[in-house]
């Protein structure tokens, strides 16, 4: 009998070799703290936020600014990773860009939900925000939650606001753009009878843009967000947490609120946050 080269035992333990490799490295590929190693070695941590949600991250003479991009380049420089590469996207497609690798991270205010956290992993929580129902001025109808049955809602898609309208608003006609000052021109329009929107975002848009609306009634709820970013990162999670935790603890983070938010202490809401919420 001749014996072939691909039935010899030499080539079979090649084979098991070449395989284990081709296996160890498709571990590596995924492997806890991958990101973290990656943007260090590019010297870049790629972020994705929406560009267009005012005060936590806008354009301003064609570069990213606000809360989130402040937060953003802090938390690089405690990570040890030289610049921030900014990657503008939306809500609709901040999962599925950070399971397909197209960045790094997520810090656009997403808020955290058991939803998402079955498809990506977040950080500590970084920012705590409100939504408010945003009307035209004139509008004395509309004062809350039970007001808008039937109502034509203006929300951003891909949002929470998006999932609590069409969830907990009787009959609501959902109108769905790519950001919220899309939304609110079209309530000040009349083409929307109502904006779900942040009660911070929806102020200061409001007044940059000399739109008519203003927030009606009580806050509907108030909202946690932290940043996302691939399962299984388990050393990333840990630094990208501690360096928020320093943030909160030396007085940066109050330093950066108070700069967008009005004066509002961010790091005070964060440690008055329950405790099932502020891990």
């Amino acid at each position: 009998m001749i014996t072939t080269l691909t039935s010899s035992p030499c080539r079979r333990l090649a084979a098991l070799l070449v395989s284990g490799a081709v296996l160890t490295a498709g571990c590596s590929a995924d492997s806890p703290g991958n990101i973290l190693d990656k943007a260090r070695s590019k010297g870049t941590l790629r972020v994705a936020l929406t560009e267009a949600n005012p005060p936590w991250n806008f354009l301003e003479d064609n570069k990213p600014v606000g809360y989130d991009v402040d937060v953003a380049h802090e938390l690089a420089k405690r990570l040890g990773i030289d610049k921030v590469e900014f990657i503008g996207s939306d809500f609709g497609s901040f999962i599925g860009g950070v399971q397909a690798n197209r960045f790094d991270i997520v810090i656009s205010g997403q808020t955290i939900t058991s939803e998402r956290k079955k498809q990506v992993d977040f950080s500590r929580p970084y920012e705590v925000n409100g939504v408010s129902v945003f009307v035209d001025k004139g509008n004395t109808s509309l004062t809350g939650l039970s007001s808008l049955r039937g109502k034509r809602i203006a929300v951003t898609e891909g949002t929470t606001q998006a999932e609590y309208a069409r969830t907990k608003i009787p009959g609501a006609q959902i109108k769905t753009y790519k950001n919220a000052t899309l939304a609110l021109t079209d309530v000040a329009r009349g083409r929307a009878d109502a904006a779900l929107v942040s009660k911070f975002q929806g102020a200061y848009l409001a007044d940059k843009n000399n739109l008519s609306v203003n927030a009606a009634g009580a806050l509907l709820e108030t909202e946690v967000n932290g940043m996302s970013f691939r399962k299984g990162q388990k050393d990333f999670k840990q630094k990208v947490d501690k360096a928020l935790n320093d943030m909160i603890d030396d007085g940066t983070l109050s330093a950066i609120s108070s700069r967008w938010l009005g004066g509002l202490d961010m790091a005070e809401e964060l440690r008055n946050l329950p405790a099932h919420q502020a891990g």
